[in-house]
């Protein structure tokens, strides 16, 4: 239901209400998600989530009829000028429109899940999407993370194109330390479940551990993967946790790959390896 209404002031306590929903304080109080632009709308409706309003420009309403179609008539639509939005987003040129939709629409893990993602503390929200929107596309189950850039921040959702809308997650913390902590349990918890446990190492780092190249691990078993933070990498505490140990082989001219860059041919093995097992078991 599209408003008559349009807002034009900067000073309007919408503007005031969306900025609060851009920080994890404000998502928390009011059980909210803000999504801003058209994508993460479609995914939404995709997902068939509950949307509690739409907050949209004029010119973003003419060009998205058949979009507003198919929205339940119920939903407020609520009009506001460019520079409103541009005052209540965080991203620096919106495309038109923002929703939000309640907590509730995103998925918590299940125990069941036999392919599993842990991260330690991933400080960049572009690195943290990345990683995101890796994982969906090789089948991760569930996603564990240890602090770090928090998921439904708008400039982690842009940049996983909403992918926790279908990723089950649940974050630690909310410092660093009691992350840690909890990570350790889950991580603990996972061995004892016959899980390989999984670190992700630089190849000659020594310790308990010593890491085979990627590809030699068997990915068909029950597996959950870890990674570390940028630059540090795995907390030692963690790493004591893991069962096995991979390494991703490169030229000694770099020291190290960006955790997003590394994580995708490691996420992508495991469904090339699940793919291989079906076709030889139905071959």
């Amino acid at each position: 239901m599209v408003s008559d209404l349009l807002i034009s002031s900067r000073r309007n306590p919408l503007v005031r209400r969306l900025r609060s929903l851009t920080t994890r304080a404000g998502r928390d109080s009011e059980g909210m998600v803000l999504l801003e632009g058209t994508h993460l709308l479609q995914e939404l409706l995709l997902k068939g989530a509950w949307l509690q309003e739409v907050i949209a420009t004029d010119h973003w309403i003419e060009r998205h009829h058949q979009l507003l179609e198919n929205l339940d008539q119920r939903i407020p639509i609520r009009r506001v000028t460019e520079e409103v939005l541009r005052a209540a987003l965080s991203t620096v040129t919106p495309d038109g429109v923002a929703c939000l939709c309640p907590l509730e629409c995103f998925p918590s893990p299940s125990p069941e899940a036999s392919f599993q993602l842990l991260l330690d503390r991933i400080q960049d929200p572009g690195n943290l999407g990345t990683l995101l929107r890796t994982a969906l596309a090789a089948d991760v189950e569930a996603v564990w993370l240890g602090a770090g850039a928090d998921p439904l921040s708008p400039k982690v959702l842009r940049a996983s194109s909403g992918s926790l809308l279908q990723l089950p997650h649940h974050r630690f913390g909310p410092d660093g330390e009691k992350a840690v902590q909890q990570m350790e349990q889950k991580l603990t918890e996972l061995a004892l479940q016959q899980v390989q446990v999984v670190a992700t190492l630089v190849p000659d780092s020594g310790g308990m551990l010593q890491p085979i190249p990627y590809w030699q691990l068997d990915w068909t078993l029950p597996t959950a993967l870890v990674l570390g933070t940028e630059g540090a990498g795995l907390h030692p505490r963690l790493q004591a946790c893991c069962t096995h140990a991979v390494t991703l082989p490169h030229s000694p001219r770099v020291e190290s790959l960006n955790v997003a860059a590394a994580a995708v041919p490691l996420l992508l093995e495991r469904r090339r390896a699940t793919m291989a097992s079906t076709m030889q078991r139905s071959g």
